[in-house]
């Protein structure tokens, strides 16, 4: 290889380096605004006099708002870039997380939670665009993995910080905070241009595509409404775990609100430990054995933790759980990104994932209560096992394209 040839390799993984953190990062402000609304519940609660279910609808709808926003921001990314609506995203979510620290009842905290999630319905979709689209087909999984480590690493800065913010300045304290990394994320995207994939779909005057697209033809039909039901799972899992995970450990299992974060913190690591091993697994053995591994391994270990009451057990079951129930969640970027092409993969992303994250994410917060009103949590979560199943079946009907170059 000639020295040019080497340099421009050399910058070529500089700039992957760079536009894969940024999409990390935006992606963690997303884990850390529902982890902290999580923490937020039963203050929330108590302000505004409301019952678990209700509570629990503020995560449904923040979710239906990621849902529309990721609509409206993927079909703007597919035609004006996907750094730049990016970051009018951040804008959105930073302006309305700040508003619900001054909601002064709940339908205005209802609203200021469905605005942010306008927002934060782009973090995940384009981040996942982003990543696949500037890296390499050996180190795609691993990109799109990278991009899902965001999420966690906000997730777990609101699990350690929770507890001390609220005990200072209330649960309105957490929505202060959440703000600042929004500023954070803004000035990272200054310095990073758009992936030269889609600098060169832009170039050749191609359209950009529509939402009708997804279901333009049969083979379309079928792999949006896999991805959908396969994002479903993944988020009812996700969400209906750490959703409920705090108040399950402090209410039903007697742990304080420090060691609730301390225990859920632990989970999160596993899951970052999970997420990680699954981009290797699926760039090295292919996408469905890893997603086969995973998600017969998550049903098992709720299942498992689900039972578990004694404390030092909790810890190591709550660490194994995390790592298969959320270690997928870099796989369906890659899985969008190799099925869909340039010209509608922000579209795709963001509305395949959001919808899927509205339907799970959305009904799990709401449906647990209400099982767990009978049977209490620990039966509750431990039903979340059963959706696996599904999941387990629908990636039979995805082809396998480890190592193929994106349309």
């Amino acid at each position: 290889m000639s020295t040019h040839s080497k340099g421009k390799a050399s910058e070529m993984k500089h700039y992957a380096g760079k536009a894969v953190f940024s999409a990390a990062v935006g992606h963690a402000l997303d884990g850390l605004d529902l982890m902290i609304l999580s923490f937020a519940l039963s203050g929330i609660m108590a302000t505004f006099a409301v019952d678990n279910t209700t509570a629990g609808m503020l995560t449904s709808i923040t979710l239906a708002g990621a849902f529309l926003g990721g609509l409206i921001f993927g079909k703007l990314a597919d035609k004006y870039g996907r750094i730049k609506v990016l970051t009018y995203s951040v804008i959105f979510f930073g302006v309305f997380t700040l508003g619900s620290a001054f909601a002064p009842n709940f339908e205005v905290m209802a609203l200021c939670r469905f605005l942010a999630g306008l927002g934060i319905g782009a973090e995940f979709g384009l981040g996942m665009a982003i990543a696949a689209e500037v890296s390499s087909p050996e180190n795609r999984a691993k990109s799109t993995s990278a991009v899902g480590l965001g999420f966690q690493v906000g997730v777990l800065c609101a699990s350690l910080s929770s507890a001390p913010i609220i005990a200072a300045f209330g649960w309105r304290g957490l929505f202060v905070v959440g703000f600042i990394p929004a500023i954070i994320a803004i000035i990272i995207r200054a310095f990073v241009p758009e992936p030269p994939i889609y600098e060169e779909h832009k170039a050749s005057g191609k359209a950009h595509g529509k939402l009708s697209d997804l279901f333009a033809t049969p083979e379309r039909a079928k792999f949006s409404i896999i991805i959908i039901i396969l994002c479903t799972v993944q988020n009812a899992g996700y969400f209906g775990i750490m959703t409920w995970l705090p108040k399950y450990l402090n209410s039903e299992l007697g742990l304080s609100l420090t060691s609730t974060g301390l225990w859920t913190a632990v989970t999160v690591l596993g899951m970052m430990i999970g997420i990680s091993a699954f981009g290797f697994l699926a760039d090295k053995a292919g996408r469905r054995p890893a997603f086969w591994t995973f998600q017969v391994g998550a049903a098992a270990m709720i299942i498992i933790y689900s039972q578990l009451t004694d404390p030092t057990a909790l810890l190591i079951g709550g660490f194994f759980m995390g790592m298969f129930a959320n270690g997928m969640i870099g796989g369906y970027g890659t899985l969008i990104a190799e099925l869909f092409p340039t010209e509608m993969r922000g579209t795709a992303q963001t509305a395949l994932y959001n919808a899927g994250r509205f339907i799970g994410g959305a009904s799990a917060p709401v449906v647990i209560p209400m099982i767990a009103a009978g049977h209490g949590f620990g039966f509750a979560i431990g039903c979340v096992s059963c959706i696996y199943v599904v999941a387990f079946i629908a990636m039979f009907f995805i082809p396998e394209k480890k190592g193929a170059t994106l349309e």
